[in-house]
């Protein structure tokens, strides 16, 4: 077992398999950084640097990083190549865990009077539809009832794909016709789960470009409409992702959340990508919590994120 073992043993499973590409990619690259070193020096650590950045960790995470492992270096002298790895993941955890932010134990709820609105935003492609349709699913799993609402109406579609996930997950859906306005379906749909006395509102949005000004126009339109209806609704603007897309999906998160009040991440589409070190980036350059995972396309193939386990999966278990 690694240093964290609080996931279950399928959960853990799943996520070391879904972090192979990464994991196998990182470590053949540090193999060739330390072959024939017998000590971290300077050489090893800008080595070490081009390797993190390579791998999408981003720029100023991977400054962070090198800068602690300096920090161990000159504190305890001596330190072989050998211990390298145990040291990297050791501090990658420290920085992650210095955000002070909890990460989720499963997929729950806070109990209020008023359904709990999720508005989901991000460019197509993204796999904003799939992870709308897992988590109804992993909700209703909980035992939570869940009402869909399709307000991206600019593309048909989106709103058949919506159609399908919400059948397979077995979720009541809100839809209008074609280029209905996107905040009038939001409203019917709060309405509607109000009615019903719902506990989980889940509501698509158009993902056009994330620098178009229309579409933060329309955003503010949404949640201003929810608002009237449930105070202090949205309770989540939910930003999904593609981990598979490296630095761009830094960028897109860095877009979004300049442009509107994105409190909560979802990261798509890591299985089957090299690119898992995105996912430290995200967590430590924005003060939001990355809150799930895609860990595959079925329907079940979702996470609740935690740094600690990620960051475990991510690392070789015997040194």
């Amino acid at each position: 077992m690694g240093i964290f073992s609080i996931f279950s043993k399928d959960k853990k499973e799943e996520l070391n398999k879904v972090l192979e590409k990464s994991k196998e990619s990182f470590f053949q690259k540090l193999a060739k950084t330390i072959v024939g070193k017998s000590k971290v020096d300077d050489e090893v650590l800008d080595n070490l640097e081009e390797i993190l950045i390579a791998s999408d960790v981003g720029v100023e995470t991977t400054l962070k990083i090198i800068s602690r492992i300096e920090g161990r270096v000159s504190r305890e002298k001596y330190i072989s190549t050998s211990q390298l790895n145990i040291i990297l993941k050791e501090e990658i955890v420290d920085l992650l865990l210095d955000n002070k932010m909890e990460d989720l134990d499963d997929f729950e709820i806070p109990k209020q009077d008023f359904p709990y609105v999720i508005m989901v935003v991000g460019v197509n492609g993204v796999g904003k539809t799939t992870t709308i349709g897992k988590l109804a699913n992993k909700f209703k799993n909980k035992g939570y009832s869940v009402m869909l609402g399709a307000a991206d109406t600019f593309r048909a579609a989106a709103v058949d794909q919506l159609e399908i996930w919400a059948e397979r997950a077995g979720v009541p859906i809100v839809t209008q016709k074609m280029g209905a306005d996107p905040a009038s379906v939001a409203y019917d749909t709060v309405a509607s789960a109000i009615s019903k006395n719902m506990d989980v509102v889940i509501i698509d949005t158009a993902g056009r470009l994330h620098n178009k000004l229309p579409l933060m126009k329309e955003l503010s339109k949404i949640k201003n409409v929810i608002a009237k209806l449930i105070p202090n609704a949205p309770n989540e603007i939910l930003l999904v992702l593609d981990g598979s897309t490296g630095q761009n999906a830094i960028e897109q998160c860095r877009q979004f959340t300049a442009a509107t009040e994105v409190n909560s991440l979802a990261i798509t589409k890591l299985d089957g990508t090299a690119k898992g070190g995105v996912v430290i980036g995200i967590s430590d350059q924005f003060n939001i919590p990355v809150k799930y995972i895609g860990v595959g396309e079925k329907i079940d193939q979702i996470q609740v994120f935690n740094r600690s386990e990620f960051i475990d999966s991510l690392f070789p278990e015997n040194w």
